[in-house]
Protein backbone atom coordinates (compact mmCIF):
# COMPACT_ATOMS: atom_id res chain seq x y z
CA UNK A 1 0.00 0.00 0.00
CA UNK A 2 1.41 3.40 -0.94
CA UNK A 3 1.46 5.99 1.85
CA UNK A 4 2.30 9.70 1.55
CA UNK A 5 3.92 11.88 4.22
CA UNK A 6 3.87 15.72 4.28
CA UNK A 7 7.39 16.71 5.33
CA UNK A 8 9.84 19.59 5.30
CA UNK A 9 12.95 17.49 6.09
CA UNK A 10 12.09 14.09 4.49
CA UNK A 11 12.58 12.47 7.91
CA UNK A 12 9.49 13.49 9.90
CA UNK A 13 5.85 14.31 9.34
CA UNK A 14 6.24 17.96 10.26
CA UNK A 15 4.29 19.90 7.65
CA UNK A 16 0.85 21.27 6.91
CA UNK A 17 -0.27 19.63 3.65
CA UNK A 18 -0.60 22.91 1.77
CA UNK A 19 2.72 24.25 3.09
CA UNK A 20 4.79 21.07 2.70
CA UNK A 21 7.96 21.47 0.65
CA UNK A 22 8.09 17.69 0.16
CA UNK A 23 5.84 14.68 -0.03
CA UNK A 24 7.63 11.41 0.74
CA UNK A 25 5.98 8.27 -0.60
CA UNK A 26 6.56 4.82 0.88
CA UNK A 27 5.25 1.35 0.16
CA UNK A 28 4.10 -0.13 3.48
CA UNK A 29 3.23 -3.81 3.98
CA UNK A 30 2.81 -6.06 7.01
CA UNK A 31 6.35 -7.39 6.50
CA UNK A 32 8.16 -4.08 5.98
CA UNK A 33 8.31 -0.74 4.21
CA UNK A 34 10.47 0.94 1.59
CA UNK A 35 10.97 4.45 0.29
CA UNK A 36 9.48 4.95 -3.18
CA UNK A 37 10.05 8.63 -4.02
CA UNK A 38 10.14 12.20 -2.76
CA UNK A 39 8.35 14.97 -4.63
CA UNK A 40 9.48 18.58 -4.07
CA UNK A 41 7.27 21.65 -4.33
CA UNK A 42 8.38 25.25 -4.84
CA UNK A 43 6.70 28.63 -4.78
CA UNK A 44 4.79 30.49 -2.08
CA UNK A 45 3.34 27.50 -0.29
CA UNK A 46 2.15 29.48 2.76
CA UNK A 47 -0.31 31.62 0.84
CA UNK A 48 -3.67 30.89 2.46
CA UNK A 49 -6.59 30.60 0.10
CA UNK A 50 -4.39 29.61 -2.83
CA UNK A 51 -6.11 26.37 -3.78
CA UNK A 52 -3.97 26.04 -6.93
CA UNK A 53 -1.01 24.95 -4.78
CA UNK A 54 -2.95 21.83 -3.76
CA UNK A 55 -3.56 20.50 -7.28
CA UNK A 56 0.00 19.25 -7.95
CA UNK A 57 0.18 17.74 -4.46
CA UNK A 58 -3.09 15.86 -4.87
CA UNK A 59 -1.92 14.66 -8.28
CA UNK A 60 1.37 13.46 -6.73
CA UNK A 61 -0.41 11.33 -4.10
CA UNK A 62 -3.26 10.00 -6.26
CA UNK A 63 -2.04 6.39 -5.95
CA UNK A 64 -1.66 6.58 -2.17
CA UNK A 65 -4.12 5.11 0.31
CA UNK A 66 -3.12 7.26 3.32
CA UNK A 67 -1.69 10.77 3.73
CA UNK A 68 0.05 11.67 7.00
CA UNK A 69 0.14 15.41 7.81
CA UNK A 70 0.83 17.73 10.73
CA UNK A 71 -2.28 19.68 9.66
CA UNK A 72 -4.61 20.05 6.69
CA UNK A 73 -7.23 22.66 5.87
CA UNK A 74 -10.88 21.80 5.35
CA UNK A 75 -10.88 22.21 1.57
CA UNK A 76 -7.59 20.29 1.27
CA UNK A 77 -8.98 17.46 3.37
CA UNK A 78 -12.15 17.36 1.28
CA UNK A 79 -10.13 17.17 -1.94
CA UNK A 80 -7.89 14.41 -0.54
CA UNK A 81 -10.88 12.37 0.67
CA UNK A 82 -12.58 12.84 -2.72
CA UNK A 83 -9.57 10.99 -4.20
CA UNK A 84 -10.22 8.13 -1.75
CA UNK A 85 -7.09 8.96 0.25
CA UNK A 86 -7.41 8.82 4.04
CA UNK A 87 -5.77 11.84 5.77
CA UNK A 88 -4.12 11.13 9.15
CA UNK A 89 -2.99 13.99 11.40
CA UNK A 90 -0.08 13.59 13.81
CA UNK A 91 -0.21 15.57 17.06
CA UNK A 92 3.48 16.52 16.93
CA UNK A 93 6.32 15.89 14.46
CA UNK A 94 6.93 12.15 14.20
CA UNK A 95 9.57 10.16 12.32
CA UNK A 96 8.32 8.70 9.05
CA UNK A 97 10.11 5.40 9.80
CA UNK A 98 8.32 5.15 13.16
CA UNK A 99 4.94 5.76 11.51
CA UNK A 100 5.69 3.10 8.89
CA UNK A 101 6.58 0.56 11.60
CA UNK A 102 3.36 1.37 13.49
CA UNK A 103 1.36 0.95 10.29
CA UNK A 104 3.06 -2.41 9.61
CA UNK A 105 1.87 -3.54 13.05
CA UNK A 106 -1.70 -2.48 12.29
CA UNK A 107 -1.58 -4.32 8.96
CA UNK A 108 -0.31 -7.50 10.69
CA UNK A 109 -3.07 -7.36 13.28
CA UNK A 110 -6.70 -6.41 12.89
CA UNK A 111 -6.90 -3.19 10.85
CA UNK A 112 -9.82 -0.83 11.52
CA UNK A 113 -12.78 -1.06 9.10
CA UNK A 114 -11.72 1.94 6.97
CA UNK A 115 -8.28 0.39 6.42
CA UNK A 116 -9.71 -3.06 5.66
CA UNK A 117 -11.83 -1.38 2.99
CA UNK A 118 -8.73 0.29 1.49
CA UNK A 119 -6.84 -3.01 1.51
CA UNK A 120 -9.75 -4.89 -0.07
CA UNK A 121 -9.89 -2.44 -2.98
CA UNK A 122 -6.13 -2.70 -3.57
CA UNK A 123 -5.98 -1.69 -7.22
CA UNK A 124 -3.11 0.55 -8.28
CA UNK A 125 -2.24 1.48 -4.73
CA UNK A 126 0.03 -1.52 -4.17
CA UNK A 127 3.60 -1.93 -5.37
CA UNK A 128 5.63 -5.08 -5.61
CA UNK A 129 8.83 -5.18 -3.57
CA UNK A 130 11.86 -5.77 -5.80
CA UNK A 131 14.30 -8.39 -4.60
Amino acid sequence: MKVAFATQDLKRVDAHFGWARNIAIYDVRPDGHRFVEAIQFDGDLKEDGNEDKLTPKIEAIKDCAILYVAAIGGSGAARVVAQKIHPMKVAEPEAIDDLCVKLEGVLKGSPPPWLRKVLAKGGGRNLEFED
